[in-house]
Parts: structure tokens; sequence; C-alpha cells
């Protein structure tokens, strides 16, 4: 998909709302938020908070770019590295960036916005630079196919604590959480299994820092939940911004802070407040979504009558259609 689901996105929520997207103030002290001013980056589509370098955010394009990481300063939204890959061929359609134990990157070339023609996918990890400069890294290319068949994915986690690896696929119905093998394996195929239903067409997550909360976005809402050992349990929406065109999600590196991007030239970040301070802690502000199947807010938003609901409905499941078999 391209801005125009972002574009007909706001409209649907004004329609909801009765209110348009608030204009979010610039910021520049990191965490607060922050704008991506590289021009190269076009189409970022993953997040990820540094482990070794405070402040920093490693972000990628979409596609038709090359095997490149970008390492922006979020104080200054500017492009402090650039890391070309090798090892890894020429990637296709990446979506989703992670960092796990002992500094390590994981970038998932998991897109397939073809509905499943790959009969399989990528997952690239390389260690982090500890310098920040451009420079080229040799990565680890692993395999990997779904245990019920080719399905398109955006989102990719890791465990913080035992850097075992996990991808959401995006499902306009709601997907699954897929967990890979305990170790991956760069000679064979990697089969990653369905443990959980996630309630989302899930465009990205992320696990808080002590791997007790998942994180899920998608482009309208967002869905936290308790990890609970991989058999998660849905606490309540969360907080996700209007934009343009919902791509991605962190959590800042201390946990405190959810990091929502999107595609775009100049893309914004936008920092908000991470449900239970990323502790891993439910929320105590009774949250009401837990019961709710739906990932656009509590229906007390709400404020036009049933009629405008149903029509922007039916114009968000046209475009879905429309969209799903392309980028």
């Amino acid at each position: 998909m391209r801005a125009l689901l972002g574009v007909v996105t706001a409209a649907a929520l004004v329609v909801l709302t009765g209110a348009g997207p608030a204009v979010a103030a610039p910021a520049a002290s990191g965490d607060d938020g922050f704008t991506i001013e590289d021009s190269r980056v076009t189409e970022s589509s993953g997040l990820a908070a540094s482990h070794l370098h405070p402040g920093v955010y490693w972000t990628h394009n979409d596609s038709d770019d090359g095997p490149y990481l970008y390492a922006v300063d979020s104080a200054t939204g500017k492009t402090v590295a650039r890391v070309t890959m090798t090892g890894v061929g020429r990637p296709r359609d990446v979506e989703a960036i992670s960092i796990g134990p002992n500094n390590e990157i994981y970038v998932g070339d998991i897109g397939d916005n073809l509905g499943g023609s790959w009969s399989y996918v990528w997952v690239y990890r390389l260690p982090e630079p500890k310098e920040l400069k451009d420079q080229t890294i040799r990565a680890t290319q692993y395999v990997v196919k779904y245990s019920d068949g080719a399905r398109d994915a955006e989102s990719l986690v890791v465990h913080p604590k035992t850097g075992r690896v996990y991808i959401i696929d995006k499902n306009e119905d709601g997907g699954h959480l897929y967990e890979g093998p305990a170790k991956l394996s760069a000679s064979g195929t990697n089969i990653f299994r369905p443990i959980a239903p996630i309630d989302l067409w899930a465009t990205d997550a992320a696990l808080s820092p002590d791997g007790k909360q998942l994180a899920v976005r998608g482009y309208l809402g967002g869905i936290d939940y308790d990890w609970n050992g991989g058999k998660v349990k849905r606490l309540e929406q969360l907080d996700v911004p209007l934009q343009r065109q919902g791509e991605s999600v962190s959590y800042s590196a201390d946990g405190t802070k959810l990091m929502y991007g999107s595609e775009g030239s100049g893309s914004s970040v936008v920092a908000e407040d991470a449900p239970g301070g990323g502790s891993g802690k439910s929320p105590s502000n009774g949250g009401s979504s837990s019961a709710s199947g739906d990932d656009t807010g509590s229906p007390t938003t709400l404020k036009t009558g049933a009629v405008a609901v149903v029509l922007a409905c039916v114009a968000l499941f046209g475009l879905s259609r429309l969209f799903r078999r392309r980028r």
C-alpha cells in the first residue's frame, strides 16, 4: 500500500470521530519524537532503538533500495551512519527490524504483498556496529518458511532474553504470532509455527526491553499484549497517533515510550507513553479495550451515527481488497 490508503484512513477517522488529525508539534529531544531528514529514506518500514548508541534509531526502506540500514539521531533526525549488509543477496521486501541479545540486529525481509507468492522469506542477522559511520557489515541470512503456507508479514520481534525470533503475519481479519526455532539455522530452512492469534491487521510490533509486553500496531490503532511466554493475552488499546501510513513501532531504549513511525519522505516518528511504563505491568487505568476486537478506539469516541460508521467500514474494506496484493 502507498499514501492513498493513509489519506483515506485519515478521512475515515474524521467521519468516525468528528475531528481531523492533530498536528504534532515539532520536537528535537529524541524520545519526544523526531522527523527523519534523510532524503534516501522514503519508505521507512521498521524502527528499532539502538542498544549501543543512546538516542539513535535504526530504520530501513521497504523495497527498491538495497541492503541498507540507516542509523538516525533522534535529537536531529539526521542519519549518522548507513550500514550496507553483505552476504544477503538482493532484499525483496524488507519490513521489520529488531535488536536482540548481545546487540544483534535482526532484519525481516518478510513482506509478500502478492498474497503468499514466495515459498520462503528471509531474516538477516548482524552485529550492531560499535562505531557510527558508513560501513559494510557481513550479515547471516536465514531462510524462513511457515508451517501453514506462505503469507505476507510486516512484523518481526526478537525476545530480549532468549533471542528467539517471532513473526506476526499481516491479515485484514487478524493474524497470528509465529514462533521460530529456539536457534535459527543458516544451513537449513527455519519453520515458523503459529502459537497465538493477534486481533489486528498488523504492520509492525515490538517487545518491551524486559520482554514482558508486546505492542502491535496497525494502520488505525494498536493493541498491548501481556507476553505471557508467547501465549499472549490482550490488555488494552494502544494510543496510536494518526499518521499518513502507520508502518513501524519501537520501544525507546528505556522502555518508557512507544515510538510510532510512518512511510514517506520526511516522515515523522511520534512518541507516546508506553503502557505500564514498559515495565510489563498491566496499566491501572482500567483499559477498556481487552474485550473489544476493534482497533480504532473505544466506542465512546464515536460522534456520528450508525450510517457513517457503516459507510466508513465499507470504504476501508473496499480499499483493503484493492490494495491487498499491492505494495
